[in-house]
C-alpha cells in the first residue's frame, strides 16, 4: 500500500523532494534496481499531466524535481500524484501518493 504524503509546490521556483524508502523491518530498500516515475495531474481522471524527473538509489532514497520554468506553467490549486517504481519484470508497484497543493507566485 502506498505511503500518503501531500506536497507543497511554490509556482515559479524549483521543487525537490525527497523519500525515504524502508523495508518491513525498517532498513532502507535497494531502489538501484528499480526505475521510478511520477505524474501530477489536477484530478484523477485528468489527461493532461506534468512528469516529475524521478530518481531512486541504492540507499533507499526517491527524488522527484520540476524545474522553475515547469513549476510557472502549472495552474495554482489542488493536484493529486503518484509514485511509481517498476522492477527488471515490469512489475509496478505504488509507493507514495497524496495531493499537491500549488502556490501562486507573485514575482515574475
Amino acid at each position: 500500500m502506498a505511503q500518503k504524503v501531500n506536497l507543497v509546490i511554490d509556482q515559479g521556483t524549483t521543487f525537490t523532494s525527497n523519500f525515504l524508502v524502508n523495508d518491513d523491518d525498517g532498513n532502507p530498500v535497494n531502489l538501484a534496481v528499480y526505475t521510478a516515475r511520477s505524474q501530477l495531474r489536477k484530478h484523477y481522471t485528468s489527461s493532461n499531466s506534468t512528469s516529475f524527473t524521478v530518481t531512486a538509489n541504492s540507499t533507499g532514497y526517491v527524488t522527484m524535481t520540476l524545474a522553475a520554468n515547469t513549476t510557472t506553467n502549472l495552474t495554482a490549486g489542488r493536484y493529486v500524484y503518484d509514485v511509481e517504481l517498476i522492477d527488471a519484470s515490469n512489475v509496478v508497484s505504488r509507493i507514495l501518493e497524496g495531493m499537491i497543493t500549488v502556490t501562486p507566485e507573485v514575482t515574475r
